[in-house]
């Protein structure tokens, strides 16, 4: 099995630096650019069928890297993003910042400590679900010889890399957010998954 793991393309709150989680908001003409880009940069793989958020943002990016392909995609609410509850739609960027928790930005620079806002999710819950639909994929005997899309968000993609490596939770975003339509290889021999490749962008 070959899995190429994508971020969904940029959005107007991307942008703003707005919590978005589980809100639906649509590409901007920015984010679809990424992701016609990224299709042509995948033109040549042979995808057997693609699984997404059904937050849409990412069918969107979906469907654009799918293109012409005659695959299914098929929507699995355990790879939608955290939930930031209460905060969505709030500002974490350093103009315009209104989130009531000062120490939100634990979020990215200390995860360990993050306090998880009212109605919202935590890190542990995340690697759970996508953990179990991990799990489920590869079980399936179906998708063995296949190649697969998966498209997903920044920290929901990294909570499917942190089941893979068995990441702890203070190391769980490495070496940073991957930026917007950036893909991540994962090859799947025997039930054993190995990353060939992290958040390589095409533009």
């Amino acid at each position: 099995m070959l899995v190429y793991l994508i971020r969904h393309g940029e959005t107007n709150q991307n942008k703003q630096r707005k919590l978005q989680g589980q809100s639906n908001y649509e590409l901007n003409d920015y984010g679809r650019e990424l992701a016609e880009k990224t299709r042509d940069a995948l033109s040549n793989v042979t995808f057997d069928c693609a699984f997404s958020s059904p937050l849409i943002r990412a069918l969107e990016t979906a469907s654009i890297i799918i293109g012409k392909r005659d695959i299914p995609i098929v929507e699995d609410i355990r790879i939608q993003e955290i939930s930031f509850g209460d905060y969505e739609g709030l500002c974490c960027g350093k103009e315009g910042y209104n989130i009531p928790d000062p120490q939100f930005l634990n979020f990215f620079d200390a995860p360990e400590k993050y306090r998880i806002p009212p109605n919202g999710e935590s890190f542990t819950e995340v690697i759970e679900r996508t953990g179990e639909f991990w799990e489920e994929l590869l079980q399936k005997t179906e998708y063995r010889d296949k190649t697969i899309l998966i498209s997903t968000h920044g920290c929901a993609l990294k909570a499917l890399l942190a089941n893979i490596r068995t990441t702890e939770i203070e190391n769980f975003w490495g070496k940073g957010v991957h930026k917007n339509c950036a893909v991540t290889i994962v090859r799947v021999e025997n039930g054993k998954a190995e990353i060939l490749e992290e958040g390589k962008v095409f533009y």
